[in-house]
């Protein structure tokens, strides 16, 4: 009887990239006593402004509060509408939702996964509040042609960067990162797929003060005064609550953790962008697949590698196969539209939706993470060239 097989190792679709220095980071806060939203915070906010060239960050406890505080800092309420994408983590419409007002959804460039700019107009509408574009995949969107639209009509730009941390693009010659922001304000994810990692949290990016100090009031349930003012005073204060307000706070733990993450990232950069590199060659050659494509005015952080398959393929069949070796996949972003929790009348088509919908049926994502060896993405474009080629005999 001959001796069973050994089981491959998993290949997951991502890992954080975390070691001794987060512990030790973590451990500061807990040490000093005070664990909540404090002195790491505003470090974490201060050393993450700098790194996206930002001149306001403002941290919160995920990037859904986030999106949620930026549409209502820009004046976003019930009644209003806000043109963006289905195309996207359920997150983002919601957000819009959160503030009693409707997302227009409007389809994307099947190339980028990105809003496509020239949906916008034909979507505008009497009611039209906001535009809230997203970073799909950390792929950069076409800012340059939204924000001459958004101009046009008047209209404010949030940035959906969750994904996005790291993220160039070409501006007036010169390249800039994500988050500087180039809209009217821009929100990032922390959550463990992310680049940077805290274990779930969220930034606020602004070029306006007075944003940013709505953003800092909200987090906190709205209180006049922050309690590490509070806390300093050398005589009695009692804070007041003028508006309804949220609780958003970061932890101290967290940003001590953000803050180890953040010096990472050029290095976690530089290792993406090699394996992505690499994926690219071993995939060249496989009769039908699409690979992502970055615009010459771009630089993805490579959040994910997500490819197209042959339209004649099933996708969940792929990815079963793929599992079945120990592979994890992930499908095309989802479509907030296609949800139950979107019915008829929760949001309005801004036009047809078709890219958006064949890039969820037809896309899959590929594992990608700091520490993936050579050895693993050879598994992985073999068992896909395999399944593929099963399926097309």
């Amino acid at each position: 009887m001959s001796d069973p097989q050994p089981a491959l190792k998993p290949i997951p679709i991502t890992r954080p990239w975390m070691d001794e220095r987060e512990a030790e980071a973590a451990r500061r806060p807990i040490s000093k006593g005070w664990v909540t939203q404090g002195p790491e915070v505003a470090a974490f906010e201060t050393e993450f402004a700098q790194a996206v060239g930002a001149r306001h960050a403002c941290a919160v406890s995920n990037c859904t509060t986030a999106l949620h505080l930026a549409l209502l800092a820009v004046g976003v309420g019930p009644g209003d509408e806000v043109i963006t994408v289905s195309h996207s983590f359920v997150a983002t419409a919601s957000s819009i939702r959160y503030c009693g007002a409707l997302p227009v959804f409007v389809d994307i460039e099947p190339a980028t996964f990105n809003m496509d700019p020239r949906s916008i107009e034909p979507a505008v509408s009497p009611r039209t509040k906001a535009i809230l574009v997203v970073h799909q995949v950390g792929m950069p969107c076409d800012l340059r042609q939204i924000l001459a639209i958004a101009v046009r009509h008047g209209l404010p730009v949030i940035e959906d960067a969750a994904c996005a941390a790291g993220s160039q693009i070409l501006w007036n010659g010169a390249w800039e990162r994500i988050g500087k922001p180039h809209g009217d304000i821009a929100c990032f994810s922390f959550h463990p797929r992310k680049l940077l990692t805290t274990g779930d949290g969220g930034m606020l990016t602004t070029a306006n003060p007075a944003y940013d100090a709505r953003f800092r009031a909200q987090r906190q349930h709205g209180m006049s005064i922050p309690d590490t003012v509070r806390h300093g005073a050398n005589r009695v204060i009692f804070e007041e609550y003028p508006e309804l307000g949220y609780n958003c706070r970061l932890t101290d733990i967290q940003a001590a953790v953000g803050r180890e993450q953040l010096k990472k990232l050029p290095e976690i950069l530089v290792r993406r962008r090699s394996l992505a590199g690499r994926y690219r060659k071993l995939l060249a050659n496989i009769e039908g697949l699409a690979l992502p494509v970055e615009p010459d005015w771009a630089r993805t952080n490579w959040q994910s590698f997500c490819v197209r398959l042959p339209e004649a393929c099933d996708q969940g069949a792929i990815m079963q196969t793929l599992l079945d070796q120990g592979i994890a996949t992930r499908r095309g972003i989802m479509n907030a539209h296609r949800e139950r929790a979107y019915p008829e009348g929760t949001w309005r088509p801004g036009g047809p939706l078709t890219e958006s919908e064949a890039a969820q049926d037809h896309c899959i994502i590929l594992p990608l993470y700091h520490d993936m060896t050579e050895t693993d993405q050879d598994r992985v474009a073999a068992a896909l060239q395999s399944a593929l080629s099963a399926i097309q005999r």
